[in-house]
């Protein structure tokens, strides 16, 4: 019989703003670290990663923020990073709850930059003690609007959508609908919309090209989006390949991909979650290995290196010391893994 021990987070990448990335010596962690906390024993739930800082959730609703961000509030239900702004969703008095904006510098001391009541879905949905990785933001409960980090903050969904996902990329958003359906718009200029071609999409537009396929999950990057069906991983997007230099070093380019492609990973694994950085790619299987793939210049891929890969690979620190991976969530140069221990009794 299998005994559940408590989780951890482990982190690798970019950290040279000091984020919460294992010991936080240096500016790069090219292997998974456990994740450093100013307090320890402290279970974190949840984690949402910007470029310069990183905002950490306990399951008693406390929110730690490290990086070029600092400061710690509590009776938070989640919470969502970027550079230009921090959106929390607090617990209030009678029902729903408050959605608050905050400039990351502020410490969280003083008055949110706005705020507004949002109604609440059934209880536990987006309790501080849900599911470590899973996250309602920017997709608020009402599932009827979201947040963006750039005015108007709260924008509203079309009438007729069920939202079940939204993910915002550096310059498209992805939806997910009740019925698996995926639903792209914003710029499309390195193919992230999955529509064939390079054009903007002002509106949700459905994606055709994956109708009678129903996806259980979706992720939304810089130049690139996931989509993680029960059958397998259709990427769209564009991704960075390596050609010859003058000098017979590899040069980067980009090639682009603008209609959805499936991709097998390795050995046959089924993919159960993805999330995207600025330029990599990482995926949870059913059987609890981590594959990532894409740009590694700040060891965000966790090879121990910081060698950039066309093709998902194994991390082999995972399978090595026998822990299951949970969840994954990317921030734009680094990379955050939630872990369970088990052992037999």
């Amino acid at each position: 019989m299998a005994e559940e021990r408590p989780g951890t987070w482990y982190g690798f990448g970019f950290c040279g703003f000091g984020q919460a990335l294992g010991s936080g010596r240096g500016r790069q962690v090219h292997s998974p670290e456990p994740l450093w906390t100013p307090v320890a024993g402290v279970d974190i739930c949840r984690v949402s990663a910007s470029w310069s800082y990183t905002a950490c959730l306990t399951r008693g609703g406390r929110l730690e923020l490290s990086g070029s961000a600092s400061g710690a509030v509590g009776g938070c239900r989640d919470a969502w990073a970027s550079e230009a702004l921090l959106v929390l969703l607090r617990s209030r008095p009678g029902p729903g709850a408050e959605l608050q904006g905050w400039a990351p510098g502020s410490v969280l001391r003083g008055e949110p930059l706005w705020s507004q009541t949002v109604e609440s879905e059934a209880a536990g949905e987006h309790g501080s003690g849900g599911e470590a990785g899973a996250r309602a933001l920017p997709l608020l409960p009402s599932a009827s609007a979201y947040v963006s980090p750039r005015p108007p903050f709260c924008r509203p969904l079309a009438p007729g959508f069920r939202a079940r996902r939204l993910e915002l990329g550096a310059e498209h958003v992805l939806l997910l609908d009740a019925a698996g359906q995926v639903f792209s718009w914003g710029g499309g200029r390195h193919g992230q919309l999955g529509h064939g071609t390079l054009e903007a999409e002002l509106e949700p537009r459905l994606l055709e090209a994956l109708q009678g396929l129903p996806m259980a999950e979706v992720a939304a990057g810089g130049w690139h989006s996931v989509c993680v069906s029960a059958t397998g991983l259709p990427e769209e997007g564009s991704e960075v390949r390596a050609a010859g230099g003058e000098d017979g070093a590899p040069t980067p380019f980009i090639a682009v991909q603008p209609f959805p492609a499936l991709l097998d990973l390795p050995q046959g694994s089924e993919a159960a979650h993805a999330s995207c950085g600025s330029r990599h790619t990482a995926v949870v299987t059913r059987t609890g290995e981590l594959y990532t793939w894409g740009w590694g210049k700040y060891g965000q891929l966790g090879h121990k290196d910081t060698t950039s890969l066309d093709h998902p690979c194994r991390v082999e620190f995972f399978r090595d010391k026998q822990l299951p991976v949970e969840a994954v969530t990317c921030g734009p140069w680094n990379t955050y893994v939630y872990t369970v221990e088990r052992r037999k009794s």
